[in-house]
């Protein structure tokens, strides 16, 4: 009788596949107003302390002086700075104190800061849990900036984020600047 217990030997191949997981994205995630945003981890350049931002409060995008905190310590440098907070929910988040600056960079190279209050959390999303946004809801609301949303379980509930394209951020402030 054979023995039931031996099993055929596993190869390296199998192995390997077995501890394989889905494909997915980091993420930076952080909270403004009601809403959750996220961004691709090879977007985001660095976080750091608010710092004062600069703006004539026209147009709700500002300028920040990035001292030592970017690429070379030697060079200083002024970044752009968008007010998602206004756009979302016209309420400006430019002249609130501490919080952090997100510090994102273009394909084009070009570095942006995104003011957020809380701390951002990076987490990994399996690439399944994203959905497209509707280009209708996005042309129809102010979340044109974002490319894609998902839900993500967590104990207790659900985490809804809504994936932010850096490349939208400065072309939908000149719009919006433009109609004023």
């Amino acid at each position: 009788m054979k023995n039931l217990l031996l099993q055929p030997k596993s190869t390296a191949a199998d192995f390997r596949k077995s501890r394989q997981t889905a494909p997915s994205i980091k993420l930076i995630v952080f909270k403004i107003g009601n809403l959750n945003f996220a961004l691709r981890i090879e977007s985001v350049y660095k976080v750091v302390d608010r710092t004062p931002v600069y703006s004539s409060g026209l147009n709700h995008v500002g300028v920040a002086h990035m001292g030592d905190s970017l690429r070379d310590s030697s060079a200083a440098r002024e970044i752009t700075v968008v007010d998602l907070n206004w756009q979302f929910f016209q309420s400006s988040s430019m002249s609130e104190s501490g919080g952090y600056l997100a510090i994102v960079q273009s394909t084009t190279g070009e570095f942006y800061g995104i003011p957020v209050v809380n701390t951002p959390v990076l987490i990994e999303v399996p690439l399944s849990m994203f959905r497209v946004l509707p280009e209708s809801y996005r042309r129809a609301d102010t979340l044109e900036v974002a490319s894609h949303v998902a839900v993500i379980p967590q104990q207790g509930g659900t985490l809804t984020v809504f994936l932010l394209d850096v490349d939208l951020l400065l072309p939908l402030f000149q719009k919006l600047a433009a109609v004023k």
